[in-house]
């Protein structure tokens, strides 16, 4: 009786140990996903940066040509 009851407890303990795990992943998933949406903002944002710095000079240019 003492072998299935510890047999019975191990595996309790090993689903509790990977449910564990998995709630971290799942935290960890949430925090990454954030940082990505914030990095693409970021990214967006210095694109269109770039998009009016590059009118600017185009602009510039035609207003030196002779």
């Amino acid at each position: 009786m003492l072998w299935p009851m510890l047999a019975i407890a191990l595996g309790f303990l090993g689903a509790a140990v990977l449910s564990v795990l998995a709630l971290r992943v799942y935290v960890q998933v949430q925090r990454l996903s954030g940082q990505v949406a914030l990095a693409s903002r970021r990214i967006a944002d210095a694109s269109g940066d770039l998009e009016r710095a590059a009118e600017d000079l185009a602009r510039a240019g035609q207003a030196v040509r002779p």
